[in-house]
């Protein structure tokens, strides 16, 4: 089993973001402490660093760094368009529960 994917939407939009800013098409996805409900996810592009751990999609990679990995094994990253707007949202079978706004869980 792969440790994390990136949908193939989530690989566009990431593809988007990094060509619009000049960088490479590299998503890193972190967990901080804190959030609503003690776990916050963190988006950012950035260059894999040495422990990371990479998944590829279309040519787009998602990297995590291994502590965080402790919390995101099995996880997707999706992009999706609602009424409420555009996010990258983390599909987490780590996540015991999540939050109103999806963008912190707890395990």
């Amino acid at each position: 089993m792969t440790a994390v994917t990136l949908s193939p939407s989530a690989a566009k939009r990431v593809a988007f973001i990094a060509g619009k800013q000049g960088k490479p098409a590299v998503l890193r996805l972190s967990v901080d402490g804190g959030g609503c409900a003690g776990f916050s996810y963190r988006f950012s592009l950035g260059e894999p660093e040495e422990g990371d751990v990479v998944a590829s999609t279309d040519g787009v990679s998602l990297v995590v760094d291994p502590v965080s990995l402790e919390l995101l094994e099995g996880s997707e990253v999706d992009y999706v368009e609602e009424l409420g707007g555009a996010s990258f949202k983390v599909t987490n079978p780590n996540a015991a529960s999540g939050c109103g706004c999806g963008s912190s869980f707890s395990v």
